[in-house]
């Protein structure tokens, strides 16, 4: 069936290759673990208010990653434009009277009472779709993306983390950076452009330091990581309980609800950030590894789908959001065992929190896109 709306032609299923069943089964499998963690990390609280909260989330992520996974990705290009303006305009909305502080970062805005979001969440699935377009969409004769292509892949990527940096979001801007890291590989940009990334990260880094944007507690986490044993009732304390929770839980873990520093509370922000701790207790090496196995074969799939793309911007739109899942995981699971500073980002699909989960699983769906998105015939 095909749909015409205006002089927009819209290419629905019929059309389509047909998905990726392992990338949504993978997607649903982490999904559902996720929510058996929440319920476990959760339900010592009095009620159930958060697991349905995250249930609902886990629900409209899957309906959006199926509406999106139907609609042929040359369809989603063209409301790149409005997507890329709209993510702008709510990260800005942050540091506006509708923002509201959340551990130290101004990231989040207020609807209603008791019901916000975080806009730089969603900001992520709108980068990936703008830098794509520079980098994606090559002009006749050539392979891969030049100066100017490249330089506009930069800037778009720029003024979001800029806006991330007042927030500050330190966890946030890292994972933004790699995912442009991530598309300029992907693209076959000349790898000097790494190095240019590189010294502007440095040079960022630098300058905040400078203007103060690098906030004293962002310090003492770094001064954690160099020396683990620091201050343990103090500043040190989330990374000693993190440990304390997965080495006590051995091989095989203490069982699903059965974990005594779940249950006690021993590890702040057990359901959002630090959700690999209940793993790790309750289910030990073995099932904390499982669920990193699990997130690294949907990787796998995501870059098989970038590798076979019929469209350099599928493949450099791929290549980006691959590139923000294993990297937003590498940071939180570093964190959670002592390889990584303390810097609050949540676990792809598994951590509580509506944002993150409604916009990795749009992600998910943006990969099926390219999937089934087949070359367009003459």
């Amino acid at each position: 069936m095909i749909a015409i709306s205006g002089k927009r032609r819209v290419v629905w299923a019929p059309s389509l290759a047909a998905p990726d069943r392992v990338l949504t089964l993978l997607a649903l499998a982490l999904s559902a673990t996720g929510l058996l963690l929440v319920w476990s990390a959760t339900r010592m609280g009095g009620g159930h208010a958060l697991l349905v909260r995250q249930a609902v989330a886990v629900g409209a992520g899957l309906v959006l990653m199926w509406l999106v996974s139907r609609v042929d990705l040359r369809v989603l290009r063209a409301y790149v434009p409005p997507a890329y303006v709209l993510a702008l305009v709510s990260l800005a909305g942050v540091l506006t009277p509708l923002g509201v502080r959340v551990n130290g970062a101004h990231s989040w805005i207020v609807l209603v009472p008791g019901v916000q979001f975080q806009p730089s969440e969603f900001a992520k699935v709108a980068l990936a779709l703008a830098f794509a377009v520079p980098l994606g969409e090559l002009r006749d004769g050539q392979r891969r993306p030049g100066f100017g292509g490249v330089l506009l892949a930069l800037v778009l990527a720029a003024v979001p983390i800029g806006l991330i940096a007042l927030q500050p979001d330190l966890g946030t801007m890292l994972v933004f950076a790699a995912m442009v890291a991530g598309a300029l590989l992907v693209s076959g940009a000349p790898k000097r452009w790494l190095l240019v990334l590189a010294a502007g990260a440095v040079g960022a880094g630098a300058a905040a330091w400078r203007l103060g944007f690098v906030r004293p507690y962002q310090l003492e986490r770094l001064l954690v990581l160099a020396d683990p044993g620091a201050d343990p009732g103090g500043v040190g304390y989330n990374a000693a309980q993190a440990r304390i929770a997965i080495g006590s839980g051995g091989l095989y873990g203490k069982g699903l609800f059965n974990g005594e520093q779940t249950a006690g509370h021993f590890v702040p922000e057990q359901h959002t950030d630090f959700i690999f701790t209940v793993a790790g207790e309750e289910l030990g090496f073995a099932g904390a590894a499982l669920i990193v196995l699990a997130i690294g074969a949907l990787l796998w799939r995501g870059l098989a789908i970038a590798r076979r793309s019929h469209s350099a911007y599928g493949s450099v739109l791929a290549g980006g959001i691959v590139s923000w899942i294993a990297f937003q995981t590498f940071l939180n699971v570093g964190m959670t065992v002592g390889l990584m500073p303390i810097v609050g980002v949540p676990l792809p699909f598994v951590s509580y929190g509506g944002s993150a989960t409604v916009a990795g699983l749009l992600a998910i769906g943006l990969l099926q896109a390219v999937h089934r998105t087949k070359a367009m015939q003459p």
